[in-house]
């Protein structure tokens, strides 16, 4: 539950009222959370009678990752996950995402030429849309992937990442959801 409150703040999700339960149901991306974390959370309790559970949480992700186009697995991303648009985002399972990260549609997060390591991301990263981090790389703390940027090495902490290959430009002293008017 504490992954699902965070991740709400983080997506600007109200919880309470059953105005907003009705308005949160027709949010796909939303729903997609919630199947993610309700699956995650059965596949770590890792017990038979969770057996039943495991399988149905299973079916109810993995039909909202195929409609909506995502492929993030599970255990990889920390509280304060925000998916603004739904359509192609692609993360191997290797990697690890800290805390509240926004990621964009047309993000792909994964190894390079046939390695198994990923990239490591920190807390507060923002990916804009197209962005590609691919590699054994460390993303620092409140780091702003630019829009089709790729990433083949590892940056330092708050600052701003664009090109082909990525480029330090500048220093950055908001965090994504700060600018946003988000209270993390």
């Amino acid at each position: 539950m504490q992954y699902l409150s965070a991740d709400a703040k983080a997506n600007g999700v109200k919880l309470k009222g059953w105005k907003n339960r009705l308005r949160n149901s027709f949010n796909p991306t939303w729903q997609f959370i919630i199947a993610l974390r309700k699956y995650e959370f059965a596949k770590n309790k890792q017990s038979v009678l969770m057996t039943p559970l495991l399988l149905w949480r299973w079916f109810n992700y993995h039909r909202l990752s195929v409609k909506l186009g995502f492929a993030i697995p599970p255990n990889v991303v920390e509280s304060g996950l925000s998916l603004p648009h739904y359509g192609n985002i692609i993360i191997n399972s290797a990697c690890r995402i800290g805390k509240n990260c926004r990621i964009h549609a047309g993000v792909n997060i994964g190894a390079s030429g046939g390695s198994v390591k990923a990239p490591i991301v920190g807390d507060n990263v923002y990916f804009a849309p197209g962005a590609k981090l691919f590699g054994d790389i460390h993303i620092g703390n409140g780091c702003f992937v630019a829009a089709n940027s790729v990433v083949n090495k590892s940056f330092p902490d708050n600052c701003v990442l664009a090109g082909m290959p990525a480029v330090s430009k500048k220093s950055i002293e908001q965090f994504w959801w700060q600018q946003n008017g988000l209270n993390l």
